[in-house]
């Protein structure tokens, strides 16, 4: 049985169902996606497999936020109007598109976008205020935290101590400084028409109205970075709960950061690597590969460096089942092993571990050996094919590097040569010394 860590309870929890119900929050597509996405949606991804590997089915359903106050301002710099802003949204959907399916996540059925589902949104607002949950203020909408005394349960902190943080909107009107939005408002004839007006939704309502409309009232994993622990999963909790009661997810699944030199990936900080610009470098399965080293939980240390070491993991893993046709389900105490690690909180590292550690037996039997590509293949997602060396274009450039590095080699210059090496790797060309 599979058994995840809840960030509510703290403890690894499982769910006993043959059928589960799981929601992811996706991406606001006002830019390409970086690798943080990809960490979090082939975590999630290699969960959804692992589930429906033993015979679980999942329904998954993952959001765009195709309405936000980054999209409207994206439109406005490229367009010099606002109101283009689903050009924008389209344009980044069908990029994220490319990018999570060349990591080989499954495509998913149920992808709502928040902007088909804007009378669902402004039915569950109503049906909030009519709970005394939720009040209008000069044509915006909030949500009165005081009516929820739950509220800070997830993040683990109390009401008195927390601040407005980042997304957390400080409008006149409010009750609470706390209290967020539910609905803006826009000028006469903008966006959407509403009981309060015209606008648009906040960030928070959307996924509890989308899990709502696609899963139902209460859903068995809601999932997402770690950084929408608060407020965005806080905010879903307190909506949901308060309209529907009982518990809105029964487990938090939350993936860790990516950090760059230690500090956490972030655009403010220009710290982040766009997916496409990494697949120029490094096929994406050797970035999947890489993701999977570590657990999902924990955070990630990204640098190009250590996608060449995941690189030649990979390759390895490649060559050992080169020849190796899939197999299915065989009772073996390593096979046992292997699985007992993913079931355990998707411990994927624990379960190269035991790959590694045990190869010359795996190896020894051609059908243990056929359930493990199984393995790879279908939970975690990796295609096993070789990778297609590019072609690197010898430019002048390059040629010049090469002979002055033949030279500074038979003049034993090792520095300069350890100099030219590294530029000319820089420049994609790996070279292959021979002794002098």
């Amino acid at each position: 049985m599979i058994q995840l860590m809840n960030t509510l309870s703290g403890k690894k929890e499982s769910r006993a169902s043959k059928k589960l119900l799981m929601y992811v929050c996706g991406v606001t597509p006002y830019d390409h996606a970086h690798i943080g996405h990809g960490r979090c949606y082939v975590a999630f991804d290699v969960i959804y497999r692992l589930y429906s590997f033993l015979g679980v089915e999942v329904v998954y359903c993952r959001n765009f936020t195709d309405i936000d106050d980054k999209l409207l301002h994206r439109a406005h710099i490229e367009f010099g109007d606002r109101l283009r802003y689903h050009e924008i949204a389209q344009r980044y959907i069908e990029s994220f598109t490319r990018d999570v399916s060349a990591l080989g996540c499954i495509p998913l059925r149920v992808e709502p976008r928040v902007t088909d589902n804007i009378a669902q949104i402004i039915d569950f607002i109503e049906k909030l205020i009519s709970a005394g949950h939720a009040y209008e203020s000069q044509g915006d909408v909030y949500f009165d935290i005081e009516t929820f005394p739950e509220y800070g349960k997830l993040s683990k902190q109390k009401t008195e101590d927390l601040c407005a943080g980042v997304r957390v909107d400080i409008r006149e009107g409010k009750k609470n400084s706390l209290d967020f939005a539910l609905w803006k408002s826009e000028p006469e004839g903008q966006f959407w028409q509403s009981p309060w007006g015209y606008g648009r939704p906040g960030w928070h309502i959307e996924c509890s109205a989308l899990a709502k409309t696609y899963l139902g009232e209460h859903i068995d994993i809601h999932g997402g970075g770690l950084d929408l622990l608060f407020p965005h999963h806080e905010n879903e909790i307190a909506q949901t709960e308060s309209l529907y009661g009982a518990p809105f997810a029964h487990i938090w699944v939350h993936n860790g950061f990516v950090t760059i030199n230690k500090e956490k990936m972030s655009k403010s900080l220009g710290n982040f690597f766009m997916l496409h610009e990494v697949f120029e470098k490094f096929d994406p399965m050797v970035v999947r590969y890489y993701f999977l080293m570590h657990h999902y939980r924990a955070p990630i240390e990204f640098s190009f460096e250590l996608l060449e070491v995941a690189q030649k993991n990979y390759e390895k893993i490649v060559r050992i089942f080169a020849e190796v046709e899939l197999g299915v389900t065989y009772k073996h105490p390593i096979f046992d092993a292997m699985m007992e690690f993913l079931c355990d909180d998707i411990n994927t590292p624990g379960f190269l571990g035991t790959f590694f550690e045990y190869l010359a037996d795996i190896q020894a039997d051609k059908q243990l050996l056929g359930v493990v590509k199984a393995i790879f293949t279908d939970i975690l997602g990796l295609t096993l094919q070789p990778i297609a060396k590019k072609e690197v274009v010898i430019t002048p450039e390059i040629q010049q590097l090469l002979d002055e590095r033949k030279k500074a080699r038979q003049e034993k210059n090792w520095k300069y040569s350890d100099e030219l090496r590294d530029r000319l790797k820089s420049l994609g060309v790996e070279v292959h010394d021979e002794k002098i």
